[in-house]
């Protein structure tokens, strides 16, 4: 990129402007440095409060009885994307009672702070989690209610061979959530997928997100099937399990982009119900980001690329299945690596540490601005009121990025 270069260490007294990190360095390092005012680094602090599993679904719960509150029961119906779930084993006896009420359902079992399908297994029998408990589960106790730290007390001294983790950084602690299994996916070609989605969010107060144009269906390698719950390749989307399939074909690959998904559905089901589907994804993207807007640090100094993952099932409703503070950025293909390079292209130009924008743009190259402190419309400002309110979303849409950046820069030239 013109007018950078790279110094030898963030860590080191050399001074830069610019750091994408990982959240290892930013833990360590963010709150005992001085950073300028110009200075920007792509996390902010407490970022794990939408991409750890079990706070993201703490602060959807909490955000719901929120909405339930103050705007009544319709309105938070708009918060019933994610599938019911529970944080092990801090919340094991209400699973059990849940379980209990429905014999025989299926639920998907995932580590909170892992990635990339390590550690998630699928039940259906009471019996699985008691042999996983015994072996698997670590505690943490700070933060936790007198009831609640009675309770694990007594859980710990029931098990045998259950171990105790006293680190006091959350990031490293071993806890599970359990998570109703979504039965019915949307298949093609008798293969589910999930698809991989870009927000960008620049500010929290105001709350400030941009939704990328492209993305990708990531799809399994196997034939969809309940009977056999135990093989990853059946229901783990993640190319990082995919790939490892005795059958995989590196050449054909696991993904879909994502405009070719929308005119599929399109060709199939009609633009109307695929506009309510993408719509339905918008609201995802924007009451997740409200549901952690009052917890989240918003430091000027940060900002945030976030890699979502959306299931759909047959009925065309999209779940949120989790949002990824550091979404791969390695390339599977040729296809892959551009639109990769031009994300990351994107998110810079909108970061702007050129200083060449105005703060003002609705679009940045493959970045449609959704929100500034409300809904963003297609045509004229923040009208929500208005009958013709269309939202700026344009996911799945074409992208001419380099022909709306040309046209950005010569008109802010000008």
């Amino acid at each position: 990129r013109g007018g950078w270069w790279p110094v030898r260490s963030a860590r080191s007294e050399e001074r830069w402007d610019f750091h994408w990190c990982d959240v290892g360095w930013l833990h360590e390092h963010f709150d005992h440095a001085y950073l300028d005012e110009h200075v920007r680094v792509c996390h902010f602090r407490n970022h794990y409060e939408l991409t750890r599993k079990n706070y993201l679904v703490k602060n959807l719960k909490r955000f719901r009885k929120q909405l339930e509150r103050e705007a009544g029961k319709l309105e938070a119906t708009k918060c019933d994307f994610f599938p019911k779930t529970f944080e092990m084993p801090l919340e094991y006896h209400l699973f059990v009672e849940e379980f209990r009420k429905n014999p025989g359902t299926t639920w998907i079992m995932k580590p909170v702070g892992r990635s990339q399908g390590k550690g998630i297994f699928l039940f259906r029998k009471l019996k699985d989690i008691i042999e996983w408990r015994k072996v698997r589960t670590t505690l943490y106790f700070w933060g936790m209610s007198n009831w609640n730290l009675l309770f694990c007390c007594v859980w710990l001294l029931l098990q045998d061979g259950l171990r105790t983790d006293d680190q006091k950084d959350e990031t490293q602690v071993e806890v599970y959530v359990a998570q109703r299994y979504i039965e019915n996916p949307y298949l093609i070609g008798g293969r589910k997928f999930d698809l991989r989605v870009y927000v960008l969010v620049t500010s929290y107060i105001p709350l400030k997100a941009w939704l990328y144009r492209d993305g990708f269906a990531r799809f399994s390698n196997t034939r969809f099937t309940l009977n056999s719950i135990d093989d990853h390749y059946v229901h783990l989307t993640n190319v990082a399990v995919q790939r490892t399939a005795p059958d995989y074909d590196p050449e054909k690959g696991c993904k879909w982009m994502i405009q070719r998904l929308r005119q599929y559905l399109t060709a199939k089901h009609g633009a109307e119900v695929v506009e309510v589907l993408f719509a339905d994804m918008d609201n995802i993207f924007i009451k997740s980001l409200q549901s952690v807007q009052k917890v989240i640090i918003s430091d000027k100094h940060c900002f945030e690329l976030y890699g979502y993952d959306i299931l759909i099932d047959q009925d065309l409703k999209p779940w949120l299945i989790e949002v990824n503070a550091s979404p791969s950025l390695a390339a599977s293909s040729q296809e892959d690596y551009e639109l990769k390079c031009h994300l990351l292209k994107d998110t810079l130009h909108i970061v702007d540490m050129e200083g060449r924008l105005t703060g003002k743009e609705k679009r940045v190259g493959g970045f449609d601005l959704i929100w500034s402190d409300g809904p963003v419309s297609r045509e004229g400002n923040l009208d929500t009121l208005s009958e013709s309110f269309v939202a700026n979303s344009h996911l799945g849409c074409y992208n001419d990025r380099k022909k709306q950046l040309k046209q950005l820069f010569r008109s802010l030239r000008a």
